[in-house]
């Protein structure tokens, strides 16, 4: 029997409102097979009909949605308050709360979903806190299915379906919920998003450590037909764990995209055997450093000042420093290359 918990309605009302976040530890994951029945789906996440077949009646049902007992994930599904509240409202960060969003509305898809069906794309992406660019899944929950399985009711609004094989090691469980694997949901996504935004997905996964260039290349293995295929096998090979941000890993694909030599990542640069930093970019033939400039650089005032007097010391040290922030190289890429390109002319290596 699902047990109240202290949930009010209008945060219930308020349930699903997502913003972007970064790549975290995937933990409770374990590899096993699609689901069987309820015992496998994530604790708390019932349809009407099992909520019925429970001994529950329509009027008390609605009356633990009224009381907060219940929430609706979707029409026909409901989470216990408990469950709620554990993976949102008690969750350790903002982080953590909006991947326990994204869990709850694929696992309430799911349960309508009468086929071999797991989490995908964007959500699972989500879910794994992946540097997603642009739009995401917003309200709609991402699965993909099995050719030749029934659709169920995937079909309804609020869920977008794909259709692709599942081999078993491509999908993992969740806390209970069928996702695609970390690299599966890499790989989905470096076919079917732009060249950048793709680098960005693979490069937060490979930074923190949620998967490997190997384990990529395997999931293109296991796929050689698949469209984007060849997409995803130049994000593969272009991507870095070095890349810390979404930021530096767009930033890259603009240097990639426009034709400059690849810089070094992440790079301690000094003079006379003092270290006076690490920079986000470097081109060492061009003594030129790139630096993709977040707001944290420049937070406080002493984070300024002191940001401005390393910026010194750089340039005294005889190298070029170009910055550039998320505005000038989301919206005009072609001046930070411009500025790069400047740099290399002042430095004087041919």
């Amino acid at each position: 029997m699902l047990l109240a918990a202290d949930l009010s309605r209008e945060w219930c009302a308020e349930f699903g409102q997502i913003t972007c976040h970064n790549a975290r530890h995937a933990g409770n994951v374990s590899r096993r097979g699609q689901p069987g029945g309820v015992e496998e789906r994530l604790e708390g996440v019932r349809t009407t009909g099992e909520l019925l077949a429970g001994g529950l009646s329509p009027g008390r049902i609605r009356r633990m949605v009224r009381d907060g007992a219940l929430c609706s994930l979707r029409p026909g599904v409901y989470a216990s308050a408990a469950t709620v509240t554990a993976l949102v409202r008690d969750a350790r960060d903002e982080r953590a709360r909006q991947a326990g969003e994204h869990l709850l509305r694929v696992a309430g898809a799911l349960a309508v979903t009468a086929s071999r069906s797991a989490g995908s794309h964007r959500s699972a992406a989500r879910v794994y806190g992946l540097g997603l660019v642009g739009p995401g899944p917003g309200r709609r929950a991402e699965i993909t299915r099995s050719p030749g399985e029934r659709a169920g009711h995937a079909n309804r609004a609020g869920v977008l379906v794909h259709v692709a094989d599942l081999p078993a090691d491509h999908v993992v469980r969740y806390r209970g919920v069928p996702l695609t694997s970390v690299p599966r949901t890499v790989i989905d996504l470096a076919r079917t998003l732009p060249f950048a935004q793709g680098a960005a997905v693979a490069d937060s996964a490979l930074h923190a450590r949620l998967t490997s260039k190997s384990a990529l290349a395997a999931v293109i293995a296991d796929c050689p037909r698949w469209p984007g295929l060849q997409r995803a096998r130049e994000v593969t090979a272009f991507s870095d764990a070095r890349s810390e941000s979404v930021l530096e890993s767009l930033s890259r694909s603009v240097f990639h995209q426009a034709g400059l030599p690849p810089p070094d990542l992440q790079v301690w640069v000094g003079d006379d055997g003092e270290v006076i930093g690490r920079v986000d970019f470097l081109w060492r033939r061009y003594n030129t450093i790139g630096e993709a400039d977040g707001a944290f650089k420049y937070q406080t005032p002493d984070r300024a000042r002191a940001q401005l007097e390393r910026d010194a010391r750089l340039r005294a040290a005889g190298y070029e420093v170009v910055h550039f922030t998320w505005p000038t190289i989301t919206r005009a890429p072609a001046q930070v290359v411009d500025s790069i390109r400047l740099a290399f002319s002042r430095s004087g290596a041919g």
